[in-house]
């Protein structure tokens, strides 16, 4: 997600503003509670699934591409990019006055065939990377660009260009898409009765809103939504260190979707679902009730442990406000998804983004 204004990977920004979405982490939470809605029962059946189908937002990113993209991986594995953009339209106004909206938060999510396990991988947006020629909001077309900023491709061209971005940096095909605003985040976190982990030390960032001392929290949304934004309360104040915060949070929020007992409470579960519903922007492949539940059926047996967490393999740029992907390191993380194994650990050894210890601040609560 997005925090202050200043543009470093250390200390990044990203501008905010007109963006349409919602977005960000909702993959396992629409998932999961979409797929619970059968437990509803037939009555209210029709009008719950009309209610919650006119929710969704979704973008058609594939008649946007076309075929020139790269093969699906045909095994049943699945590749989703989710997106969490800084948009300080309409509600999120209250978290920066900036236009535009770039992708803050990045994660490719990998599901093994079978969709037991999972990897994930975050890639940090203020990785220089090489965008290819995007069409923009204005029916305009951005020429490719050298050596820019990940987030950026978002604010060129939304979601396509995002998507467009990812794959041609990892060679590997986008199945699906999800995206999630600031206060679809945060909506979310509310509807499941907050989130619980334990801190290990103070964290106090005025900039992110966010004071929790050390030990034992539920968090409700504002103070979740301050903690993903959050990088100069802990470690280094780099988005690196933010990164790991968000992973750590990540592995909570699973914890609590796997015990909140949602399908012993339908009005509970329905409630969920509403909020989740309304909270993210999909590709049409998950454009509906029925395609959510289904990929939430196929992920019902996947745990938190079974999540392994990365970041993509990185080196300080020359301005050490950026970083760039270490070439061979980036390429294991890219071959072992696209042969559907797990990521080697040598494929993140000597990558700057395992000196941070962020991911030691918080765990689930203990």
């Amino acid at each position: 997600m997005v925090d202050d204004q200043l543009p470093r990977t250390g200390s990044s920004p990203s501008g905010a503003g007109d963006a349409r979405r919602r977005r960000r982490r909702g993959l396992k939470i629409v998932a999961w509670v979409t797929a619970g809605l059968v437990l509803v029962g037939a009555g209210g059946a029709a009008y719950l699934y009309e209610r919650l189908n006119g929710n969704i937002h979704s973008v058609d990113i594939n008649r946007a591409l076309g075929g020139h993209r790269p093969a699906p991986l045909g095994n049943g594995a699945m590749d989703i990019l989710v997106l969490g953009s800084d948009s300080r339209s309409g509600p999120n106004k209250v978290y920066g006055h900036n236009s535009g909206a770039r992708s803050d938060t990045a994660m490719i999510v990998h599901l093994a065939a079978g969709h037991r396990s999972a990897s994930v991988v975050s890639i940090p947006r203020d990785t220089l990377v090489d965008r290819p020629a995007c069409r923009t909001a204005k029916s305009g077309t951005a020429p490719a660009a050298s050596q820019v900023m990940f987030n950026s491709a978002y604010d060129v061209g939304g979601p396509v260009c995002a998507v467009k971005t990812v794959e041609q940096l990892t060679g590997l095909r986008m199945d699906h898409y999800i995206e999630v605003d600031f206060t679809g985040f945060k909506n979310l976190v509310n509807a499941l009765g907050g989130v619980p982990l334990t801190t290990r030390q103070a964290i106090n960032d005025p900039k992110s809103h966010l004071d929790l001392p050390a030990g034992s929290h539920t968090l409700d949304g504002d103070q979740a939504l301050g903690l993903v934004r959050t990088r100069h309360a802990i470690a280094d104040g780099s988005d690196l260190g933010r990164i790991q915060l968000q992973q750590a949070f990540m592995r909570a929020l699973v914890d609590r979707m796997s015990g909140i007992g949602l399908s012993t409470s339908p009005g509970k579960l329905f409630s969920v679902a509403d909020t989740a519903t309304r909270a993210v922007t999909t590709d049409t492949g998950l454009g509906s009730v029925n395609k959510l539940m289904g990929l939430g059926q196929s992920m019902q047996h996947l745990k938190a442990s079974q999540v392994h967490m990365v970041t993509l393999p990185v080196q300080f740029a020359a301005d050490r406000n950026r970083v760039v992907p270490i070439p061979a390191k980036a390429a294991m993380v890219w071959s072992a998804l696209r042969a559907d194994k797990p990521i080697p650990p040598a494929a993140t050894k000597g990558s700057v983004a395992n000196e941070v210890k962020a991911r030691k601040v918080v765990s689930a609560r203990e």
